[in-house]
């Protein structure tokens, strides 16, 4: 079974503590909030007279999913601090997760901090959410789990399976979704609340598609500030346009250079070559396919291109 001893020794922990606090990562997808609502609907479910706060970062485009509390620091006395979906601790969202007296891992990336002091973490599932998911249901007998906490999970395996369509979703996949379904999920409003466009999105995405940059393989887009704000969006919403120039014949890796206040972050994609490396070289990590990292400065960009046309190259080539 898939960390069984692992999961048993998460469900004592949650029940021997009163206070629990889950953290995300910072900048919250879709999966993250997935894993953090809905992780906090099976333990308020099962177990009322517990306190359960999901803390972090707020995300407009699944803030449908629930709202994240606003907590004290003394809260943290004596409770346990759950991280979800986050392999770095420096992406952890909200530095409080070790003022709790133990911290649980619980993730899908390639591990790249060993933080926590119990930690599961399992590569071959697509999402968190899924291993979320997962948890409940070989614990069914004795936890609960409502239309709610169903609609968070759904929710968080959709986004970060690109509604199925990623390497990684299994038969396993699908069993458990069919199981949030069941508990209530309506798959057309969850697809409808994760379609919705505005205007002005739909305007940055003729950008992207009339202003990307191709190399030898690679092909990015740069979203500086000033597009940004001439298109109006928000930060979240413009990272999202990473999968629009995913596909193109020639150019197995592709990312988006996003430019936020302090720091420029990258979302790396790639339908070809293993990237997970690359981006560990520039401060990030992720998965084999789909992973994040950073530059310094715009500065490093063309060395960033070149490690990528490299890697593209040594992929071809099949070394």
């Amino acid at each position: 079974m898939k960390g069984q001893k692992k999961m048993q020794r998460i469900l004592n922990k949650i029940k021997q503590y009163e206070t629990i606090i889950i953290h995300g990562h910072k900048r919250p997808d879709g999966d993250c909030y997935g894993a953090q609502f809905g992780l906090k609907n099976i333990i308020t479910s099962s177990f009322p007279d517990k306190k359960v706060y999901v803390v972090g970062e707020r995300s407009d485009f699944v803030d449908f999913v629930g709202k994240v509390d606003q907590i004290t620091d003394d809260v943290y006395q004596g409770a346990l601090s759950i991280v979800v979906d986050t392999a770095v601790k420096d992406r952890i969202s909200d530095s409080r997760y070790t003022l709790g007296q133990e911290i649980i891992k619980i993730d899908h990336h390639i591990p790249v901090d060993n933080y926590g002091d119990l930690r599961w973490v399992d590569t071959t599932f697509p999402s968190c959410a899924q291993m979320i998911t997962y948890f409940y249901y070989k614990f069914k007998k004795e936890l609960k789990l409502t239309q709610e906490g169903a609609i968070a999970l759904y929710t968080g395996i959709v986004t970060d399976t690109g509604r199925f369509r990623f390497r990684g979703v299994s038969q396993l996949t699908h069993q458990l979704a069919g199981l949030l379904i069941e508990k209530g999920v309506d798959v057309e409003y969850i697809d409808q609340m994760l379609s919705k466009e505005s205007l002005e999105m739909i305007a940055l995405k003729g950008y992207v598609y009339s202003n990307f940059v191709t190399a030898k393989g690679f092909v990015y887009i740069k979203m500086t500030r000033d597009v940004i704000e001439k298109y109006n969006v928000t930060d979240e919403q413009a990272a999202s346009n990473v999968g629009l120039i995913g596909g193109i014949e020639g150019y197995p890796v592709w990312a988006l250079f996003m430019e936020y206040p302090n720091e420029i972050r990258i979302r790396l994609r790639s339908s070809g070559p293993n990237i997970d490396k690359l981006a560990n070289h520039y401060q990030g990590g992720g998965h084999a396919k789909a992973a994040g990292c950073k530059l310094e400065s715009w500065e490093q960009l063309d060395q960033f291109v070149k490690d990528a046309e490299n890697l593209v190259q040594t992929y071809k080539n099949g070394v």
